[in-house]
């Protein structure tokens, strides 16, 4: 009897540990594919996710809440495609992983306004719109976040694009080519325009042609000034004079963010004076209402 239960336990164990090894969270990778990154040769073919892992259940729920996040953000309001505005940004994420955490992020404050709903017992509606407004809250603050992102670096390009231009027409003055003007900016710089530059010189290295990585450029980037940019730069073939063209164009950018910022300066001194419109008035307000309502009072009397 002794000697079938050891013989029953060792058949226990070594089933276990076949089927577990199966399993990615269970079972070491071989030696070949954690040698195989530093081989001549790449990467190689990766190793299969298990049954529970965190790429299959990204790869599981990444579909559902792509359509999820999309549909949402439309009833918000968000009409700008995901993808286009995480590319402007340059940001890691694709728009299936970015939905899987913005999901993620709802599924915690769900958690969070159903843990407060039930410590604090509020009112049955109270509780309902906590538990609501919960993961509503979360969704779109992940949503607000990449909104700001991408404003922030639209309008970085915007500031920088005066002195990218002048320094392009410089170039092209002094004998550069479209290109090697544009890769040369595209290295020595580190703002907004040198990152999206590396991106065009990228895109001209695989094969695209300069007038056709500075469009694709302008229609991520969706700057006004950049439109009227591009076209100027797409002239490269067809005139000589380029650097003076660029030139014009750079001071006309100049002028509208000039223009720009005496505007928010006249914003900014106008809305001084409300609060010493306010302060004003309702003193005077109280000064003249005392000795009408006292005029009535004897008129009434």
């Amino acid at each position: 009897m002794s000697r079938a239960l050891v013989l029953s336990g060792l058949a226990l164990w070594a089933g276990s540990t076949l089927l577990l090894a199966e399993l990615r969270w269970f079972s070491r990778r071989p030696l070949a594919e954690r040698l195989r990154p530093y081989a001549p040769g790449g990467m190689g073919r990766p190793h299969r996710a298990g049954i529970l892992s965190v790429e299959s259940f990204t790869a599981a729920i990444g579909p559902l809440s792509r359509s999820v996040g999309e549909r949402v953000a439309r009833m918000a309001g968000v009409s700008e495609d995901l993808s286009l505005r995480l590319a402007r940004i340059h940001s890691p994420l694709d728009p299936t992983a970015f939905r899987v955490r913005q999901v993620g992020a709802s599924v915690a404050g769900f958690g969070v306004a159903a843990l407060a709903a039930f410590a604090l017992r509020p009112p049955p509606l109270v509780a309902v719109l906590l538990v609501v407004s919960g993961p509503a809250l979360a969704f779109l603050v992940e949503e607000q976040r990449v909104a700001q992102a991408s404003q922030r670096w639209q309008r970085r390009l915007f500031l920088e694009l005066p002195v990218v231009a002048e320094q392009l027409a410089l170039l092209l003055s002094a004998g550069y080519s479209l290109s090697a003007a544009l890769n040369r900016l595209a290295r020595r710089g580190s703002g907004a325009c040198s990152t999206d530059l590396r991106r065009v010189c990228a895109r001209m290295r695989q094969g695209l042609s300069e007038a056709d990585a500075l469009r694709e450029w302008s229609a991520l980037a969706r700057v006004d000034a950049l439109d009227r940019l591009v076209p100027v730069l797409a002239l490269n073939r067809e005139t000589s004079d380029l650097g003076r063209l660029m030139a014009e164009e750079a001071r006309a950018i100049r002028r509208d963010v000039h223009r720009e910022l005496i505007e928010a300066a006249e914003r900014q001194s106008q809305q001084v004076w409300i609060p010493v419109t306010v302060a004003a008035l309702v003193p005077g307000v109280i000064f003249l209402g005392v000795p009408f309502f006292e005029a009535l009072r004897r008129f009434g009397g």
